[in-house]
């Protein structure tokens, strides 16, 4: 997530038009190949390579005024969408586009990145120094953490690795470990060194996900473009090399497959995708995908074989009207 600092506005609590916006073909997505794409592999457990109908909607309304900026999907057909303006998540049924609130949120609540575990779980990204878990069946709360004070930090987003969900921190050198499940536990705070050099006033960390093999993280630096493989128990973060392409700037979502790696460029409208070394230590491009309905594009989830993303807009007004979407590209 990268947007022009605004105050929170109140959300609405389901969508002002109940019309899905079904209509838009795939052959309007627009691949530019710069060479073969890589061959996908399988994916982690949360996640899924679920056929599904042809007739799916390809775009789907988001309530006005929801802000949105994260997306989940696990093993069903349904996306969990956070909101900006008060923390809410709102989820949609991806087979009809149909969706209602879940979590309300609250006043001073913040949903950016999230990540949903194959226990229902979904791990909240809560941007003013704090992490959410919230059951995706019922809606309730189930825990609070407290990552770091408010000011100064910014925790953007979350992915699963082994026994904890892996949290950045766009404003500091740290990421934290919330451990999964319901019964909690210590939360633990991993600097970040090696290669890294936190640059001030600016975002930094903010999309992860964990590396081929499970046993690293890679994380982008949004500025200036960057990304990085991370040791989880060191915190040692070694840059990877990146051919193809200068860097990925404008670098907000991460999502990977077996070893190709899409990374969401938001502002500049493009997903780019790249094939990973067997150490993931270097990443080739191998294509980009850009579409016409992509308006500032943040994070995307997969299901069967597509992507979904949220159009943030963080160039358009961010008011109580404005309008928002979820779209769907091919992998």
């Amino acid at each position: 997530m990268n947007p022009t600092p605004t105050p929170p506005t109140p959300g609405r609590t389901a969508p002002s038009r109940r019309s899905v916006l079904g209509g838009a073909a795939l052959t309007a997505l627009a691949l530019t190949a710069t060479a073969a794409p890589a061959t996908a592999a399988t994916s982690s457990a949360s996640d899924n390579s679920r056929p599904y109908k042809g007739d799916w909607p390809t775009e789907y309304p988001l309530p006005d005024g929801w802000l949105p900026e994260g997306i989940a999907i696990g093993g069903a057909p349904y996306a969990y969408q956070g909101s900006r303006a008060h923390g809410g998540v709102y989820r949609t049924d991806l087979r009809t586009g149909e969706g209602a609130v879940l979590y309300p949120g609250g006043t001073g609540q913040v949903a950016v990145g999230l990540k949903l575990d194959h226990d229902g779980l979904l791990y909240v990204a809560g941007s003013t120094g704090v992490a959410r878990v919230i059951d995706s069946r019922s809606g309730a709360l189930v825990t609070t953490h407290e990552l770091s004070p408010a000011a100064g930090h910014f925790i953007n987003d979350v992915t699963l690795l082994g026994g904890h969900a892996w949290f950045t921190d766009s404003r500091a050198a740290v990421l934290y470990a919330v451990p999964r499940g319901r019964t909690g536990g210590a939360t633990r705070a991993l600097p970040l060194g090696g290669d890294w050099v936190q640059l001030p006033d600016v975002n930094n960390a903010n999309g992860v996900v964990g590396t081929p093999d499970g046993r690293g993280l890679i994380v982008v630096k949004s500025t200036p473009g960057e990304l990085y493989k991370v040791d989880p128990a060191t915190g040692h973060a070694t840059r990877i090399t990146l051919i193809g392409a200068a860097d990925v700037v404008n670098g907000d979502g991460l999502y990977r497959i077996g070893r190709t790696l899409y990374v969401v460029q938001n502002r500049l409208n493009l997903i780019s995708v790249w094939s990973l070394d067997r150490t993931a230590t270097t990443a080739t491009l191998t294509r980009t995908i850009t579409d016409p309905r992509f308006d500032v594009p943040t994070t995307a989830a997969r299901y069967g074989h597509r992507l979904y993303l949220v159009n943030a807009r963080f160039t358009s007004p961010q008011l109580p009207q404005t309008t928002f979407t979820a779209v769907a590209a091919p992998v």
